[in-house]
Formats: structure tokens, sequence, C-alpha cells
């Protein structure tokens, strides 16, 4: 069984999608998806700088393109299961058939802008917690006032809130724990993004999505989300709720599954289940960060893909005598 990843914020690198301009219609796809998104996706992709594409408006639409670009050169009717982390889930969300990649980059266009419009109402932040018992780390989390922004697994939790609060966690951090302050424009995934959520609901409720052709996992908890419309409402929660990737990899063991394929910018994702899902049956991995990387996830969507979706298509037959 093979699962297909789309990263989320913080993965992307100056001028990564460069290389896939040189695909016949990659460039004319980018310029339709940008006029969606309300920013210039070619030249974030390819020629602007580090500090440009950490804007979080400009980033989300740019990694959600990515992920859908690169994914329309894969034989993707061989995927059983697709997740994303944080914005990447839009790009998931997408690749599982619930929304048209039109309505995906159109979302993440606004999801992007409005986040940023919500840090700049109030200063916030977010740290990565590198190690520690996780039950302490958590409690330390809360005693500053904090919120566990993202749990994602083989010893790292993302606090999010206040400065003063991160202030106050890197003074006392618990015991064996490595407080990393990360470079963001606040605290995404926690209560202080609940304009943004308001908004995204408001645009949300006039979308009629799909429900899903493959598994498709969920950041709120990790499980399979089997309708459509339960997917788009999950989506709009996911803006002020923590992002659970410790729980979607753990869905992914319970699946069994064998191959994991990230989409560009990878590597982030690859890294993480590589130190969660270890021993005998940990899953072959493959990034793909450029087009010369496609033979190698073709290959490994022929060896690992081919299993049936969440749900079994019944056959049957009628005949009239």
């Amino acid at each position: 069984m093979l699962a297909v990843l789309s990263p989320g914020q913080g993965s992307q690198k100056p001028g990564f999608l460069t290389p896939w301009l040189d695909l016949t219609g990659t460039e004319a796809r980018l310029r339709w998806w940008s006029a969606l998104a309300g920013v210039d996706l070619v030249h974030l992709g390819t020629a602007a700088d580090a500090e440009e594409i950490k804007d979080t408006a400009r980033t989300q639409p740019l990694l959600v393109a990515a992920a859908l670009l690169a994914a329309e050169h894969l034989p993707m009717h061989d995927v059983a299961v697709t997740a994303g982390h944080s914005v990447g889930e839009l790009g998931a969300t997408a690749l599982a058939g619930v929304l048209s990649a039109e309505t995906a980059i159109t979302l993440a266009g606004v999801r992007g802008r409005e986040m940023a419009a919500a840090c700049a109402l109030e200063p916030t932040g977010m740290a990565a917690m590198l190690g520690g018992d996780a039950d302490e780390v958590l409690a330390a989390v809360d005693a500053a006032g904090l919120y566990p922004a993202n749990r994602n697994g083989a010893g790292q939790v993302v606090a999010a809130g206040t400065l003063a609060g991160l202030d106050k966690l890197a003074a006392e951090p618990p015991a064996k724990t490595r407080v990393v302050r990360l470079k963001v424009a606040g605290a995404f995934h926690t209560p202080h993004m609940t304009p943004a959520e308001e908004t995204l609901a408001a645009l949300a409720a006039g979308i009629t999505p799909a429900d899903p052709t493959r598994i498709l996992l969920s950041n709120l908890d990790g499980s399979a989300v089997g309708h459509g419309r339960d997917m788009v409402q999950r989506l709009v929660r996911q803006v002020t709720a923590p992002v659970r990737w410790d729980l979607c990899m753990r869905t992914l063991a319970d699946l069994g599954v064998t191959g994991v394929l990230e989409l560009p910018p990878a590597g982030t994702l690859a890294g993480l289940v590589k130190r969660e899902l270890k021993g005998a049956g940990a899953p072959e991995i493959v990034t793909l960060n450029t087009p010369d990387d496609l033979p190698a996830a073709r290959d490994l969507i022929a060896r690992h893909g081919g299993t049936p979706g969440p749900r079994p298509t019944p056959a049957f037959q009628v005949v009239w005598a």
C-alpha cells in the first residue's frame, strides 16, 4: 500500500519550482493558478528569495500548487492513501478527489492571507520542543500559557502563543528538552487564528465537495475521512486546531503502508516518517523534488500501489431472463 504526502509551511526553498518549468504546460498552469491564488506563483517558485517565500500569504498557495503540479506527472490512480501536513492537507484533499485543484488553490490563497492578517493582530510565535518526556513537555506548554500547535511525533512538539509565553518556556524548559524558536509570523493552529477560521468557514460553505476516492487522513485526529463535506469542515477547523501528524503516522502504520512518497518540496515529512516508523515494517520512502526524481517516484508507485480505496466497490451483474 502506498501513501502520498503533501508537505506544509516551512518546507519551501528558494527556486524549488525552477526545474519543473521545463515541463510542457507547467508555466501556463502556474499562471492560471496564480490568478486564483492572488499571488505570482511563477515568481515565488523560481526567483523569490527565502524572505519573500516565508510570507504566509505567499507560502501557502505556493506549497499547494507545487504538490498538485508534481502529482499531475504521476499515476495517482494507483495511490491508496493521501495525507498532508497543515496547509499541505489542502493538496492531499484535492488528490483524494474531494476538491478540484482550482478550489484547493483558491482556498490556500484565502487561508494564507487571512492567517497572515490574524498574525498582525497580536505579536505571537512558535517554538519547536525537541526531546524530553511527552507528558512533561505538554505540561510545560500548558504552564507557559501556550498551545501544542503541532505534535509531529519522533520527540517533536511545536508550542505556539504569546511571545511572553514562549520566553517563559525557553527560560524553564522541561528536562532533556531543547527549545528552538521558529521563524514564523505567528501562532498557527491556535485560537489566535480564530478570525482566519471564521473567514474560511464563510467561504467553504459555498463549496460542493465530492467524497474521497482514496483513503484521506485528517490532521485533526489521524482518522480516515469518508465524506467530502466532513473533510471541508475539518480543513476549516484545522486553522485553529493542533496538527496531529503523530496520529496520521500511526494510521499509516495501522494501515500497513509499505511505500511513502513525499511531494515537493520534499524532505520534512519523509524525515518524520523515517524516525517514527522504524524496524522491520518500515515503509520504503522516496522524496520527489525535481523532474529527475519522477522515475523513482513512478517505480515506487508501481511496486507499492494498486491497493483499493477506503470503501470496496461491490461487483455485481443484473441479468434479465
